[in-house]
């Protein structure tokens, strides 16, 4: 993973890096911010779809066999609904992902969580 110190960050606490966007888990909202404390820990998730597979069908993410990445919740504080904001982490251990991403629009953008 990349230090936030070696890239450029810009005043939303986004950094650019060899042309892929990718964000400070610190500059995320403190929901985002759980969830992905509690991907570490291996749960529980308040949500019964959190941690399924994510297939990637829209190819925003590198490519990857099926089953490499899984979605995760990200609390939207109203929605009467699980919202858009997800967490995506890719690995073989759910637990000890390789890479996590971060979506705040239902999987349209993507960026590279670092910490």
């Amino acid at each position: 993973m990349l230090a936030p110190s070696a890239l450029a960050r810009d005043t939303a606490g986004t950094y650019e890096a060899q042309g892929a966007s990718v964000v400070a888990l610190s500059s995320l909202p403190p929901q985002a911010q759980r969830t992905e404390s509690l991907i570490r820990q291996g749960g529980p998730f308040p949500h019964a779809k959190d941690g399924a597979v994510f297939f990637n069908r829209e190819r925003h993410l590198p490519h990857q066999n099926r089953g490499h990445y899984r979605e995760y919740t990200v609390h939207t504080p109203g929605a009467a609904d699980r919202g858009a904001r997800r967490i995506v982490c890719g690995g073989r251990q759910p637990a000890a992902p390789d890479t996590c991403y971060y979506t705040a629009d239902h999987y349209n953008t993507f960026r590279r969580i670092v910490n």
